[in-house]
C-alpha cells in the first residue's frame, strides 16, 4: 500500500478560495457573485483584490443564477456561491432554465455540501445534489477532496467551456494532494494499484479510502484506490480497466446512495462488465446535527465501513 502523508488539514473551502482569487488573476472575465455568505465561501480575497467584479446579491439565491447566465453573455466567466443545498434544491428551476439549457458558462460554486455541514442540520445539509446536477444535461459535476486539489479544480473549471457543479465543504480534511497538481476535469486519479478489490471515492471519503487502505493491507488485502474527483464526465476507462482486474468494487461518497457516484459506476458495470458492488454512502435518509465526526461514524461513512465494504465484496466475487 503506497503511503501517503500530509502536514496540515485544510477545509476545501479554503481551496475554493484560493482558487477563484488565483483565476481572477489568470483571467480579467472571471467574476464573482454572491449570496450573503462572503466569508463561509472564502470569497474575501477575491473581493479586496478585484472589488469591481464581485455581486453581493444577498439572499436571492434565484435572482443570483439569473444575473450570473446573463453575465456570460458580455463574456463573463461567473462564478455563484452558496451553500450546496441553496445552490442546488432552493434554485434547481434556474440552473435548469437559465444555465443548463441556455448552456451558459456558470460555474456552481457550492460549499458545505453533504453531512459535514454538521450542527446546521439537516435544513442545510443536502445529500441529494450530485444527482440533481448530474441529471442536467450538459452539466460537468467535480468534487474534489482536499484544499489542493479544491483550488486546482476552482482554476480548471475557470478555463473550461460549459456550465460546472463543483462541489466542496466545510471542516478540515488532510491536505495530502500536491500543490503543482495538473486537474484535468474526466481524469480520474490512481491512487494506489492493487489485485483485490476497487475502492472508488470522492470528496471527503478519499482519505477515508486511504486510510481503509492502509487497514485492508494489514488483513493481507490489496486494494486499488482510484480517487473520481470528476463525476460527470466519468472517466469509466478507469474505472473499467480496474474492475477487470479486481473483479469487485466499493463505492464511497457523502451523498445519498441513490443518485451518486455509486450509481454512476454501477450503470457503467452494468452495461460494460456486470461487477459485485458495494456502496458506503447516506442510506436514502436525511441527515441531522452533530459535529462532522459524529455524523459521519454515525451514518457510516469512514475508513472502518469501506473496510467493512470491501471485505463484504470480495466474498461476492
Amino acid at each position: 500500500m503506497k503511503k501517503y502523508t500530509y502536514t496540515e488539514s485544510k477545509d476545501t473551502r479554503s481551496g475554493f478560495g484560493a482558487g477563484l482569487l488565483e483565476a481572477g488573476k489568470q483571467d480579467e472575465n472571471v467574476v464573482a457573485l454572491c449570496a450573503d455568505l462572503i466569508g463561509s465561501l472564502k470569497m474575501n480575497d477575491f473581493i479586496k483584490e478585484f472589488p469591481e467584479r464581485f455581486f453581493q446579491i444577498g439572499i436571492a439565491e434565484a435572482n443570483m443564477m439569473g444575473i450570473a447566465a446573463g453575465l456570460t453573455i458580455g463574456g463573463k466567466i461567473p462564478f455563484t456561491g452558496t451553500f450546496a443545498n441553496f445552490s442546488t434544491g432552493r434554485v434547481y428551476d434556474q440552473i435548469r432554465q437559465s444555465i443548463a439549457y441556455s448552456d451558459k458558462n456558470v460555474k456552481i460554486a457550492a460549499s458545505h455540501a453533504g453531512l459535514t455541514l454538521g450542527e446546521d442540520g439537516a435544513t442545510h445539509q443536502i445529500l441529494e445534489d450530485i444527482g440533481l446536477m448530474k441529471m442536467l444535461p450538459g452539466m460537468t459535476v467535480i468534487n474534489p477532496c482536499d484544499f489542493n486539489q479544491t483550488k486546482a479544480a476552482t482554476i480548471a473549471a475557470a478555463k473550461y467551456e460549459g456550465p460546472v457543479y463543483l462541489r466542496f465543504g466545510r471542516p478540515v480534511v488532510p491536505n495530502f494532494t500536491a500543490a503543482d497538481q495538473e486537474f484535468i476535469i474526466g481524469k480520474a486519479v490512481l491512487l494506489n494499484e492493487g489485485t483485490d478489490v476497487t475502492i472508488i471515492a470522492t470528496g471527503h471519503l478519499v482519505w477515508e479510502a486511504i486510510q481503509a487502505g492502509e487497514k485492508l493491507a494489514e488483513l493481507g488485502i490489496n486494494a486499488e484506490i482510484i480517487n473520481i474527483h470528476t463525476i460527470k464526465p466519468l472517466d469509466e476507462e478507469a474505472i473499467l480497466k480496474s474492475v477487470a482486474k479486481t473483479k469487485c468494487v466499493v463505492t464511497a461518497e457523502e451523498h445519498n446512495r441513490l443518485g451518486g457516484l455509486g450509481d454512476s459506476v454501477a450503470q457503467v458495470l452494468t452495461r460494460e462488465l456486470p461487477t459485485p458492488q458495494e456502496y458506503v454512502a447516506v442510506n436514502d435518509s436525511f441527515g441531522e446535527s452533530g459535529t462532522p465526526a459524529q455524523l459521519m461514524e454515525k451514518y457510516g461513512l469512514n475508513a472502518d465501513a469501506i473496510v467493512a465494504a470491501a471485505q463484504k465484496v470480495i466474498k461476492r466475487k
